[in-house]
């Protein structure tokens, strides 16, 4: 019932597509096109540049569709063909991962599982840009917490505690 306003809103405000798919990382180094609804204005450097806080490429619709997470939902397409799981370690940018990798340890045990839409880091407070290194450090250092320790009931929480950010909203979702 949601994607129909959102596809209306992103469509009369902004020119572009509605979708926007990004080349990631996921289980086992595969790649794979992540969707999401688009929330910036279209640039050719999509898949090189990581959103920031008061991104001028954000749009105005998009700006209430990534602080409510919104934008996220077509990812459940993902979900669907296989590439992702509802809860894992986030995937990323393909050249994220070829530069991470040469530079965190543990980096690469992140696609041992599928990612996920969302995951312990993001409701850990690991969510959003990774301009230094150690953010992405400990980004990934939850990640692999999440691997080692997984669980049902643990699975559980992330979801409920997503949910409950979606509504209270993140201080990193931008």
């Amino acid at each position: 019932i949601i994607l129909l306003p959102v596809a209306i809103a992103i469509k009369t405000t902004s020119k572009g597509p509605i979708f926007f798919r990004q080349r990631r990382t996921g289980h086992n180094g595969k790649e794979f096109y992540c969707w999401k609804f688009r929330t910036m204005t279209v640039t050719p450097d999509c898949d090189r540049r990581q959103a920031r806080r008061d991104d001028p490429r954000v749009t105005s619709v998009g700006r209430f569709l990534r602080h409510t997470n919104i934008d996220e939902l077509p990812q459940f397409y993902n979900v669907l063909r296989g590439d992702m799981s509802v809860v894992g370690p986030r995937p990323h940018m393909v050249k994220q991962t070829m530069q991470y990798s040469r530079l965190i340890d543990r980096y690469m045990m992140r696609h041992f599982i599928k990612p996920g839409i969302t995951g312990w880091a993001q409701i850990s407070g690991y969510r959003g840009s990774t301009s230094e290194l150690e953010a992405m450090k400990n980004r990934v250092e939850h990640d692999v917490w999440y691997i080692d320790n997984w669980s049902f009931t643990l699975d559980l929480k992330i979801i409920t505690t997503t949910v409950l950010n979606t509504f209270r909203g993140e201080i990193n979702a931008y």
